[in-house]
């Protein structure tokens, strides 16, 4: 394979310091002189999947395959692409193809080590990052890796001491950063883990995640949702069996709703009073669709704690039962809440629109093969 031509490197190095107009720019007007340059394909799809433009960056990397299909890194740059849009048995093909084309290459290792832990295949995915390690030893891009990988798997311990060993090579690496912020609300680390997400957001402003900012709330409300079925649950059985069979169980059940609504408060308690007023700064700039369904989140569940700790004192059947029927619409409001930070996010965005289109086809061809298998019936049945 030849080398990259003069405007390749004058076009990276801009996009290496976050230049990713110009970069594009450059690259384009590299385009025009050479259409089939497969490096100026590559790097062209690494630019636009910087600047979020997955499906633009997945259609450059396909034209950089078939302009120059032994270049590992048009295969590598695909491989990324599709990771991004959720589509990780291509993406493992792809990372294997570029492995197989430069076995050399740490880079190669590492990504596919991403595209299979994507597909939850831990195993090989741990076996592909140490191999890449082998092949460089210090690389950050190692580290990080191998850190996601084990996140993924839920080795929290392991993943935390991968990323602080890329940190110290790298210490203002700012996706090593967030990944340990991350690692500590995961283990409920409330002040660590919002202070180091404000840091990388004071020093990266251009990269600042505010859906990870909110995750306080987001937090106690997924841990609340499953609280309060349980929760609720419980003291309407208790209740049932106090009323039908044994009276003291009724006793029990508001004794055990004063105690399951203090445990349920004190824990949004415990997450949310540490947190500060960031979390709810960064509310108000989510996306739509998720920060209504996060604010009505928030209202049901309040409301649903308090008709359980009001049963305690009022031992009024209908607050339970109400409590109850309260959480499926928490479970609904969690799915929109989903649904909306897919809808924001590029990659997630394009995939449902793939998948859209797929359906659409299918039913397409699906209706028209029933036409023509309709229309040989009455063919068959008019010659008999």
């Amino acid at each position: 394979m030849s080398s990259p031509p003069d405007v390749y490197w004058r076009a990276q190095q801009l996009a290496e310091v976050g230049h990713y107009a110009e970069a594009e720019r450059i690259t384009r007007a590299g385009l025009a002189a050479a259409p089939a340059d497969g490096w100026l394909l590559t790097l062209l799809a690494s630019v636009l999947r910087l600047r979020r433009d997955y499906a633009g960056a997945l259609s450059a990397a396909d034209a950089a395959v078939a302009a120059a299909p032994t270049l590992a890194d048009a295969h590598l740059e695909r491989a990324e692409n599709l990771i991004v849009l959720v589509r990780t048995a291509e993406a493992v093909s792809a990372a294997g193809e570029a492995v197989r084309l430069a076995p050399e290459g740490a880079s190669g290792h590492f990504v596919l080590a991403r595209a299979l832990a994507a597909g939850r295949q831990f195993e090989p995915a741990r076996a592909a990052a140490a191999h890449g390690r082998t092949l460089d030893p210090g690389s950050v891009e190692g580290l990080l890796t191998a850190a996601d990988v084990e996140r993924d798997a839920g080795n929290r311990e392991v993943a935390l001491a991968a990323a602080r060993a890329a940190l110290a090579i790298e210490p203002d690496n700012a996706y090593g950063r967030w990944l340990i912020a991350m690692l500590d609300a995961e283990r409920l680390k409330v002040r660590r883990s919002m202070r180091a997400l404000r840091e990388v957001a004071r020093d990266h402003p251009g990269r600042a995640d505010i859906v990870s900012m909110t995750w306080p709330i987001r937090g106690v409300l997924s841990g609340l949702r499953r609280g309060l079925a349980a929760s609720a649950a419980l003291v309407c059985v208790l209740m049932l069996i106090g009323a039908w069979w044994w009276e003291p169980a009724g006793t029990f059940a508001r004794l055990v709703a004063a105690v399951l609504a203090a445990v349920l408060a004190g824990f949004a308690a415990r997450v949310l009073i540490p947190a500060g007023r960031l979390p709810w700064r960064c509310l108000g700039l989510l996306p739509r669709l998720m920060r209504r369904a996060d604010i009505a989140g928030l209202a049901l569940t309040g409301t649903a704690v308090l008709l359980v700790a009001l049963y305690a004192g009022i031992a009024w059947w209908p607050l339970p039962v109400l409590a109850l029927a309260l959480t499926p619409v928490l479970w609904l409001l969690s799915m929109v809440e989903l649904l909306g930070a897919g809808l924001d996010d590029p990659g997630s965005r394009q995939a449902l629109r793939d998948w859209a289109d797929e359906l659409r086809e299918w039913w397409r061809t699906t209706r028209k093969d029933l036409r023509d298998s309709w229309k040989d019936g009455d063919a068959t049945r008019g010659n008999g």
